[in-house]
C-alpha cells in the first residue's frame, strides 16, 4: 500500500516538492473528494453538523482512544450463521445481523446491505488495527444477490473497500453514499457503482421504494488530513408495503434533534437500527457515539415500533467490555419497563423478522 493511499489522500495530485508545514497547509485547506457549493453543513472545505459543532484535540484523541484503559476482550468467540432466503416479498421484513454495522435488509423484493464489512480488520492495513472477534453472521458466499448498498460514512469499520470490490465483482450493486465518498470508492475500484447524495436527497431504489439521506451527529476521515472532507449520514428507508426503516449509521444523541426530525419528516417507522457500542470513555465518545441508554432515548424520540442494537461485540474500538452494551441495554429497558423484545441487541447471525402488517 502506498503512503498516499494510507493517508487517505485519494485523487490528490502529486505532492512532490511540498514538504513539512507547506504540505500540511496545502492539504488541510483543500478537499480531494468534493467541490460543491457552500451550504448550511459544508463550509467549502469541510462538512459539519450545524447544531452539534464539537472538536477534540490530538491530545484528547490519544487519551480517549489510544491510551485509555480498555477492558479485555476475548480473541474470538463462536457465532451463529444465518442462511437468508433469496428474496423477501410483499409486506414482510427481514433483517439479518452480519456484525457491527453490517445488516442484510430484505423487503419489497430487494436485498440491501448497510455498511458491509467482511474483512478481518477494520483498518487501512491488513496487518494491524482492530481485528474481528466474531465471524460474520452470513458467509459472503451465502449472500443472496445484493441490489443496493447503503454506506453511512467512510470510517474503516463502515467503509470496507475490499468488501465493496468483492460485491462489485459479484453483483454490481448500486452503492449509495453521502457526498464525497464516491471519490474514495472510485479511486480504489472504478467498478464500484458509487453514487453520492446530500442530506435530504430521496433516492429511488425500486418503484415505491426509496432511501433518504438524513443528518447524523458524527464525522469522517480516512487519514490524517481529510477529517470531515466527506459527508456522513443516517438513512430513512421507505420499503413500500413492508414499512419504513431507520438506519442510524454512527451517531451521537446530542439533544436528539435529528431523531425528532426523522420522525416528523420520514416516519412512522416500523424498525430502527441503532448503534449501542463503542462509547467509552464517555467524556470523549459522547459527541460521536451513543451508548445503549441514549439509544433507548433515540428509540423513544423516533417513536419506532421496534429496534435493533448494533455496533458492538465484533471489533474492539473503545474501552468498554465486549458485552457491556447489551447488558446496559437490558438494564435500561428494565428500568423503563419496556419489553426486551422491543429493542434487541442482535449478535452476528441473529435475525429480526416480522410478518406482514394487517
Amino acid at each position: 500500500m502506498t503512503r498516499r493511499k494510507f493517508l487517505g489522500l485519494v485523487a490528490l495530485p502529486s505532492l512532490a516538492g511540498l514538504g513539512g508545514s507547506a504540505w500540511w497547509s496545502w492539504s488541510k485547506d483543500r478537499n480531494p473528494y468534493y467541490g460543491g457549493p457552500v451550504s448550511d453543513h459544508f463550509d467549502g472545505v469541510r462538512f459539519f453538523n450545524p447544531d452539534h459543532r464539537w472538536s477534540k484535540s490530538f491530545d484528547d484523541m490519544m487519551r480517549g482512544v489510544w491510551f485509555s484503559k480498555k477492558a479485555e476482550w476475548p480473541k474470538s468467540r463462536p457465532g451463529t450463521l444465518d442462511r437468508p432466503p433469496q428474496r423477501v416479498e410483499g409486506a414482510a421484513l427481514r433483517v439479518s445481523a452480519v456484525g457491527h454495522a453490517t445488516h442484510l435488509i430484505q423487503a419489497a423484493g430487494l436485498n440491501i446491505l448497510t455498511d458491509p464489512v467482511w474483512s478481518e480488520r477494520c483498518s487501512p492495513v491488513s496487518f494491524a488495527g482492530p481485528k474481528r472477534v466474531t465471524a460474520p453472521g452470513i458467509a459472503f458466499d451465502e449472500l443472496p444477490k445484493i441490489d443496493v448498498v447503503l454506506l453511512s460514512h467512510n470510517h474503516y469499520d463502515h467503509m470496507d473497500v475490499d468488501t465493496l470490490s468483492r460485491l462489485a465483482a459479484r453483483d454490481a450493486p448500486r452503492v449509495v453514499v453521502p457526498l464525497g465518498n464516491d471519490a474514495i470508492l472510485k479511486a480504489h475500484d472504478a467498478a464500484i457503482r458509487a453514487e453520492a447524495h446530500d442530506w435530504g436527497a430521496r433516492v429511488e431504489l425500486a418503484p415505491g421504494v426509496s432511501a433518504t439521506l438524513a443528518p447524523a451527529y458524527h464525522w469522517s476521515a480516512r487519514g490524517v488530513t481529510d477529517r470531515r472532507k466527506a459527508l456522513w449520514c443516517a438513512y430513512a428507508l421507505d420499503l413500500g408495503p413492508a414499512g419504513r426503516v431507520y438506519f442510524a449509521g454512527d451517531t451521537a444523541l446530542a439533544k436528539g434533534a435529528t431523531f425528532r426530525a426523522a420522525r416528523a419528516e420520514h416516519g412512522p417507522f416500523r424498525l430502527a437500527i441503532l448503534p449501542i457500542g463503542a462509547y467509552e470513555p464517555r467524556w470523549f465518545m459522547r459527541d460521536q457515539h451513543m451508548n445503549a441508554e441514549e439509544a433507548v432515548i433515540a428509540l423513544e424520540l423516533l417513536g419506532v415500533e421496534a429496534a435493533i442494537g448494533c455496533h458492538w461485540g465484533v471489533f474492539q474500538l473503545t474501552a468498554e467490555a465486549i458485552d457491556a452494551p447489551a447488558e446496559q441495554l437490558a438494564a435500561t429497558l428494565a428500568a423503563k419497563r419496556m419489553a426486551p423484545e422491543r429493542f434487541r441487541a442482535l449478535k452476528p447471525g441473529e435475525v429480526w423478522e416480522s410478518q406482514p402488517t394487517a
